[in-house]
């Protein structure tokens, strides 16, 4: 009869015990440590501030920053969309708007704006949302640079809402014209217009034909509600937004001449390419008689700047983060073992503690210690 072979398996030890043997870091056993009273409270604190570092440098990281740079705007080919919704003091029977570049394109190839039969005096839901808008849009034009962080970070494209609807409306006839809409233009500079009498085109440009018109019907009062160019996009101010400009002089010229700048911002989420304007203000009566001629109206002159700006949100490099918290905690438990041997040193130079036991672990030691045999005799 076979005997059955019973094989059984050998334990080789770890696979990490030829890693062990390598080990050149110092170890301390637990019986060679000395505890006390002023290293407990040192660790304390240091664990404390090492929780409160790390907290900010985190913090400080996940805040991003916005880089600005400027270059050459090489971009022949896009396109300039404007966004306007204006109101003015007259009858749209009576006025007339048109946009003509330097190109001296037809008017009417970039199409028209919608004008719509209103009242200029608001309603009091009406006036409180405008004069919200007025005074909020003047304070970041006045604090921009202080609130620009906020502005860029912020999700909103468009800080203001609409318009909202008239909760009183008037008996009187209307007396008053908002023109509103976008339109697509070319990108370079140009000329948009608001005039008495309604435009005529010709080869070679257009007219205004106002000739049925007397002073008494001019009146170029206005309110500005909307007037952008491009995308709406976080962090950028349009100046003459919630600007309302009272006149008693009908016949009066209000010139803005405009920079506009295109702009692209690129976030962690979205790449937005828009415009963003500065604007000038010039206004004066016309009065032939005094030698101050032109035409009565409102004019927006636009150029296109030749710098492009590209704005990009950015953060530190992870690794850059990893390497400030390793020094962070490195450093601090250093200088907090220095300053607690420091303090352990003064403390006993003073108290005189040099052939003391300095914790309780020494004393148990001592009184744990088998005394000697000492032979007696029978």
């Amino acid at each position: 009869m076979e005997t059955e072979k019973v094989t059984m398996l050998r334990y080789r030890g770890s696979k990490f015990s030829k890693v062990k043997k390598i080990d050149i870091f110092p170890k301390v056993e637990e019986t060679f440590k000395e505890k006390s009273s002023v290293g407990g409270t040192f660790s304390v604190f240091s664990f404390i501030l090492i929780v409160w570092l790390v907290y900010s440098e985190t913090k400080y990281y996940m805040d991003s920053k916005f880089i600005f740079k400027f270059s050459p705007d090489v971009d022949f080919d896009a396109k300039l969309k404007i966004n306007v919704d204006i109101t003015i003091a007259m009858p749209c029977s009576n006025l007339g708007a048109d946009i003509l570049d330097s190109t001296n394109q037809n008017a009417y190839k970039f199409g028209s704006l919608e004008e719509e039969d209103t009242w200029f005096e608001l309603a009091p839901n009406q006036r409180a949302h405008f004069d919200n808008k007025k005074h909020f849009n003047s304070y970041l034009r006045e604090e921009y640079h202080a609130v620009k962080d906020l502005l860029w970070k912020s999700s909103f494209s468009t800080m203001f809402g609409h318009m909202p609807d008239r909760n009183k409306v008037p008996n009187t006839p209307h007396d008053a014209c908002r023109i509103h809409g976008s339109l697509i233009l070319n990108k370079v500079s140009g000329n948009f217009h608001i005039t008495a009498g309604k435009s005529l085109n010709l080869p070679r440009g257009h007219i205004h034909i106002s000739a049925f018109m007397s002073e008494r019907d001019y009146n170029f009062t206005h309110r500005i509600d909307r007037f952008s160019f491009g995308d709406p996009s976080p962090g950028i101010v349009h100046p003459l937004e919630g600007d309302e400009l009272i006149t008693h002089n009908g016949m009066t010229l209000f010139n803005y001449f405009i920079e506009v700048v295109p702009t692209s911002v690129k976030t962690f989420l979205t790449t937005v390419d828009t415009y963003q304007y500065s604007v000038k203000e010039l206004n004066r009566p016309i009065d032939h008689d005094k030698g101050s001629h032109g035409m009565p109206g409102i004019f927006f002159k636009y150029d296109m700047s030749a710098l492009k700006v590209t704005v990009n949100q950015e953060r530190d490099h992870l690794g850059m983060f990893l390497a400030r918290l390793c020094s962070i905690i490195g450093g601090i438990y250093v200088c907090s073992g220095f300053l607690n041997n420091l303090v352990q040193f003064c403390y006993n130079f003073i108290m005189c503690n040099w052939g003391r036991p300095t914790n309780q672990n020494e004393s148990n030691l001592k009184s744990n210690k088998v005394p000697d045999v000492v032979p007696v005799a029978l």
